[in-house]
């Protein structure tokens, strides 16, 4: 299984919608996917894909009950399904994962036991057997540091960095650089950056220099598309739901738009070493253009 955890930090960059994008592509091409989304805020990837309709009901359970060890039933009830893509619902107990943790822990070495914090949700992940059954696992935690970033990281020990061509996003690489590095060393694993997507590109003369700058593989760039994202948050659905659904009519640049998902999922795929058995055409939407020959 090849997992990877989708993070900036800078907000507003388009984490959210590059991380439903890039599953929706994975799972275009025949993979299965999960996609662990662990953002306590509203506008996070289960209201993107329309499958958060229990985060306020605290008597349902949740990803953050099964990381503290008191499930209601098994992981795989908490699995939701939009778009050929399995979900894990975020839940309004992510808000307070770091004290439940950290509750956790205090427990575990009052009888001298070991806990981990950070390893818990690769923890439950192995329980319930998610490497077997799935080829590819995508986190997206909020961006800020925290018990959030920190889990998925463990989790999955391979970032892509949404960017934002500027000044300010060339900082947030620098720091998340550092910050990688240093959660790296101080749990002895090894993370790594398969590469790097920068949004909202205008060729401004600042933010060529900019992508010039970037110290890592950047499979494809994206322009500004504020109009079709707000289009995918309004109707809850991808870019390639909302191209096929909701649009009267193609317009070349959101099909490129989607073409350039599914390249980046085929490249993301690569360096994961994961083949996909049925990659379509990028962009294409209709089913008798799904299909590509070698």
């Amino acid at each position: 299984m090849l997992a990877y955890t989708v993070y900036s930090e800078a907000g507003g960059v388009g984490k959210t919608s590059l991380a439903a994008n890039a599953a929706v592509a994975h799972q275009r091409a025949g993979l299965d996917v999960l996609v662990v989304p662990l953002d306590p805020q509203d506008g996070d990837l289960s209201r993107l894909l329309g499958v958060d309709t229990n985060r306020a009901d605290a008597s349902a359970d949740s990803l953050v009950r099964h990381m503290v060890g008191s499930p209601r039933g098994p992981l795989e009830d908490l699995i939701e399904t939009a778009e050929g893509i399995d979900i894990i619902p975020e839940h309004n107990s992510l808000s307070d994962l770091t004290q439940h943790l950290d509750r956790e822990q205090e427990k575990a070495e009052d009888f001298g036991d070991a806990y981990n914090v950070h390893a818990q949700l690769r923890r439950v992940l192995g329980e319930a057997g998610v490497p077997d059954k799935y080829d590819i696992l995508i986190c997206d935690p909020p961006a800020t540091e925290g018990s959030h970033l920190y889990n998925a990281i463990y989790a999955t020990r391979n970032l892509l960095l949404p960017i934002e061509p500027s000044a300010k996003g060339k900082a947030a690489v620098e720091g998340l650089e550092e910050l990688a590095t240093n959660f790296a060393d101080q749990l002895n694993i090894d993370v790594g950056v398969l590469g790097a997507v920068p949004i909202g590109f205008k060729g401004t003369r600042d933010q060529e220099e900019m992508l010039e700058t970037i110290p890592y593989e950047v499979p494809e760039v994206i322009g500004d598309r504020t109009s079709l994202m707000e289009g995918c948050w309004r109707q809850q659905c991808s870019a390639f739901n909302y191209v096929q659904t909701h649009r009267n009519r193609r317009r070349d640049y959101e099909v490129e738009t989607l073409a350039q998902f599914d390249r980046i999922g085929r490249f993301i795929e690569g360096e994961g070493g994961i083949e996909a058995p049925n990659p379509p055409e990028p962009g294409a939407l209709d089913e008798d253009e799904q299909e590509v020959t070698a």
